[in-house]
């Protein structure tokens, strides 16, 4: 039997076998030890010093309104994937899963981080506060480049919870992919860091581009290089921020830049394929963890299990990403 490692977190070890609709949860773990579970081994985070004091959810990539997947502009691999007649449209199944196990997990706040929408609808956007308008004021959004002016420009801002900030920005440009933080936004992070009384994290839904990269194009599909640069420099002059985190890609990747060392800049996979999933934050008194969630009821998970096979069926090397990609500590060295 293959065993896909999926989750570990300070106290809990999460496997999924590959077409098996159930998830193989171990729960009650100590903190920073190797386990070895169907043959797997894994080792729990570490726990950083001091209480939990707070729990924040985020998702992205939720696209209500879609009905095929397995579409890159230019690049009709296949197979192009959708739901068999009679059958509840795919956004829908995955995101009230989401929005079950999120509940269930009694966090302090919900962020959604863009591309809420596929087509830029009202009705998607109505789709979408209908699943997620549950949390309440918990719940907080921001725009990504799929949602045009269905989905309110209200960003920049930011949340606290019990020992982090939460700060949103707003890299979508209307009509394009690619991304940008305007002059005005780095000038309120700016401020925001440096008056921080506490750890900030983030949030965005366009992903950096790597200033050691040896392209720079102006189209780049994330933030422009120029953007990308200085809010990278923002990063490493403010000592507060501890990571930045976006969406867009539908993947599971962390990358650190020489000028803010430790400091991660992760990119979390979608809501609606594979694997599927949401991200937990655990707020301790001494740092902060993320953790993966793939949705595991058995109606999510035979959907995504069906998405293994977009793109020539090479799509879960691209979007699972490494262990250490999914769950780690957020550092500021």
């Amino acid at each position: 039997m293959v065993v896909e490692l999926t989750t570990v977190a300070d106290d809990e070890v999460v496997l999924h076998v590959p077409g098996e609709p159930r998830a193989i949860v171990h729960r009650g773990l100590a903190p920073d030890t190797l386990y070895t579970f169907d043959g797997v081994d894994a080792r729990t985070l570490a726990r950083p010093g001091g209480e939990l004091l707070a729990r924040v959810a985020t998702v992205n990539d939720t696209h209500f309104g879609e009905v095929e997947c397995g579409h890159i502009e230019g690049l009709e691999i296949g197979p192009v994937l959708q739901v068999e007649p009679g059958e509840e449209p795919y956004p829908e199944v995955m995101n009230r899963a989401a929005v079950e196990e999120i509940e269930a997990a009694a966090v302090d706040l919900v962020v959604a981080k863009g591309d809420l929408t596929t087509f830029a609808r009202a009705e998607e956007f109505e789709a979408f506060l209908a699943c997620y308008g549950r949390f309440g004021e918990r719940l907080r959004y921001v725009r990504g480049n799929h949602d045009g002016t269905a989905v309110p420009d209200t960003a920049p801002f930011r949340v606290d919870v019990p020992g982090l900030t939460i700060a949103m920005l707003d890299t979508a440009v209307p009509g394009r992919s690619s991304g940008t933080v305007p002059p005005e936004q780095l000038e309120w992070l700016d401020t925001l860091a440096a008056e921080a009384d506490r750890p900030v994290l983030v949030l965005g839904h366009h992903h950096c581009w790597d200033p050691a990269s040896r392209t720079r194009e102006d189209t780049y599909f994330g933030i422009h290089p120029d953007d990308s640069e200085r809010l990278i420099e923002l990063v490493a002059r403010r000592r507060s921020i501890v990571g930045y985190a976006a969406g867009h890609t539908h993947r599971n990747r962390v990358r650190r830049f020489p000028a803010t060392g430790e400091v991660p800049f992760i990119e979390v996979s979608s809501v609606k394929d594979f694997p599927g999933a949401w991200a937990e934050y655990r707020v301790f008194e001494g740092g902060v963890l993320q953790v993966l969630r793939r949705v595991s009821t058995p109606d999510a998970l035979r959907w995504s299990d069906r998405t293994r096979a977009m793109f020539g069926g090479y799509y879960p090397q691209y979007s699972f990403g490494r262990l250490e990609d999914r769950c780690f500590a957020l550092m500021r060295g």
